[in-house]
């Protein structure tokens, strides 16, 4: 109730400041603001995440709100980034993090995984022996755990 209410005084409040028909209001609601700002290459991209990975006060927070924020975006980070996101993590000693991180890159390369996945993996490899870290598949994660043969297919 108190929303209805809340819009309303709102709505009228506009309507009062700005009369119906009037070129500002027909502006604001048939334009989209762009952003406009200056664009960011690829390399200065990939150097911002470096260098914030980087960072010798980062905290288990920050680096998985980084990696979220990688996840989210249309891209399959490229080896430096990931490079230096696993040593955030060994940093931060969670090993955990950095597997499921290396899960998260693979599921990025989409139907294309299986040419980009083992690009990644051969271009961080000495990375991965520096730091002690398996893959999910060295680790057997990319197979079903409790996965039976059927006994109705003998």
């Amino acid at each position: 109730m108190l929303r209805v209410v809340a819009t309303r005084v709102a709505s009228a409040a506009r309507s009062a400041m700005v009369p119906r028909g009037s070129a500002a209001v027909v502006g604001t609601q048939c334009t989209r603001s762009a952003h406009g700002g200056p664009k960011e290459t690829d390399e200065e991209f990939d150097q911002r995440y470096v260098n914030f990975f980087n960072r010798n006060d980062i905290d288990h927070w920050e680096i998985r709100k980084a990696m979220n924020d990688l996840a989210g975006m249309d891209l399959v980070p490229e080896p430096t980034v990931i490079c230096a996101a696993l040593k955030a993590c060994r940093r931060l000693n969670d090993y955990a993090l950095a597997v499921r991180f290396l899960e998260c890159v693979k599921d990025k390369g989409g139907p294309h995984a299986d040419k980009i996945y083992p690009y990644i993996i051969q271009e961080i490899r000495p990375t991965l022996n520096e730091l002690g870290i398996s893959t999910p598949e060295e680790l057997g994660y990319d197979k079903p755990e409790l996965a039976y043969e059927s006994v109705y297919h003998m």
